[in-house]
């Protein structure tokens, strides 16, 4: 029996209402009026049970067939959460799970040590690589946002992105997003008070990479931001709140600051793209220069993010477009009056929720290419942002 689809819109509608128990029956693929199943709830807390994407059933979340337990139970708000983790191919190709990462072995001389930092928002740990070669000397800071339920451990893993911070010397942050702040630990891209500059996480992602910035002799105007999926979308809102802090931003498979601002519009959002024509998070006009990488077989978050991210970061004009085909990928590039690339959007083809060209030693990554870290450092490293 072919198990059915679940009804987002549907899903969505009732719990704007408040039914939370229609909601959680839709998402089973039952009626409305459906009973929860024995079991399945404790408590106050009501669980949904939902199929993630497999090779048996295709590439969308499903519900779990009536009398099968789903390998994941989650809250209604963990539903965001949950379509935000996708499955981890090369992890089952393994034999272990998402999070299955190994201690990462260092240069002789490299660093990689965990600080805290905290403000009237509250802390985050966070972890900084130091390049083996690094003498003391002003470098470039690069600070990399995670997925849901990743580590700083487990995606500086995937990214590579030390091993490129020992190619072209410069600093590492990995902000920790606690379960304690999300319990799929997942950067709260979509909650209105957490797309404000000076406020919740944005204000502890700034601190940190200020921090960064008093401790070491950090390049004046030469700090980037980059995230994956719930990170990407946080690195957006980052470059949006902090045009002053940041150079350039890199959106691997996220979405654009203001696409959502509570829950249901998160599910409309990473289902149909953002209704952003509303959306006013940006303090200012200052365009940063915006790369983006979004595979077209995304079924977690719709492609069509991507292009937003992009006409987010755009100015009204003055660009020249140019389009690049390649092995993989659809390169458009807009070029400013001196031919430097100020955006970049990255279409790679037959890519789903994952980090292009990553390492299977981390999770949710693709190790086919293009690899996205190396092309973001090497957009980040033509691009300084003026002191002001």
């Amino acid at each position: 029996m072919t198990r059915p689809t679940v009804d987002m819109m549907e899903a969505l509608r009732l719990t704007r209402q408040g039914k939370l128990e229609e909601a959680m029956a839709v998402l089973r693929g039952a009626p409305p009026a459906a009973e929860a199943a024995p079991g399945r709830a404790t408590g106050t807390a009501t669980v949904i049970d939902m199929v993630p994407p497999s090779d048996q059933s295709g590439s969308a979340w499903t519900a779990a067939p009536t009398g099968e337990a789903a390998p994941a139970p989650t809250s209604v708000r963990n539903a965001v959460f949950d379509r935000l983790r996708p499955p981890d191919r090369a992890a089952e190709r393994r034999g272990v799970g998402p999070r299955g990462t190994t201690s990462p072995t260092l240069p002789a001389g490299a660093t990689f040590e965990s600080h805290v930092f905290a403000n009237e928002a509250g802390s985050r740990s966070y972890k900084l690589y130091v390049p083996s070669r690094y003498k003391g000397e002003a470098l470039p800071l690069v600070v990399m946002l995670h997925g849901c339920t990743q580590s700083p451990d487990d995606f500086a893993a995937g990214t590579g992105m030390n091993e490129r911070a020992e190619e072209q010397l410069f600093l590492v942050a990995y902000p920790a997003q606690p379960k304690s702040a999300n319990p799929g630990k997942c950067w709260n891209w979509f909650d209105g008070r957490d797309q404000q500059r000076g406020k919740g996480e944005p204000s502890l992602i700034a601190g940190i990479t200020r921090r960064i910035m008093q401790d070491f002799p950090v390049e004046t105007g030469r700090v980037y931001v980059a995230g994956l999926s719930a990170g990407g979308a946080a690195a957006a809102i980052m470059g949006a709140t902090y045009p002053d802090l940041y150079a350039a931003i890199g959106v691997h498979s996220g979405l654009a600051c203001g696409a959502a601002r509570d829950l249901p519009s998160a599910f409309a959002a990473m289902r149909d793209g953002g209704a952003l024509a509303g959306a006013s998070a940006a303090p200012t006009t200052t365009t940063v220069p915006t790369i983006v990488f979004h595979g077209d077989r995304d079924t977690t978050v719709n492609p069509v993010n991507g292009d937003q991210v992009i006409a987010q970061a755009a100015p009204a004009t003055g660009l020249e477009t140019r389009v690049v085909r390649g092995n993989g990928y659809v390169r458009t590039i807009q070029l400013d009056d001196t031919g430097r690339s100020v955006l970049e959007h990255w279409s790679l083809q037959g890519v789903g929720h994952a980090w292009s060209g990553g390492s299977p030693n981390g999770s949710y990554t693709d190790p086919r290419g293009p690899d996205a870290s190396r092309e973001m450092v090497r957009f980040f490293l033509q691009h300084s942002a003026r002191p002001q």
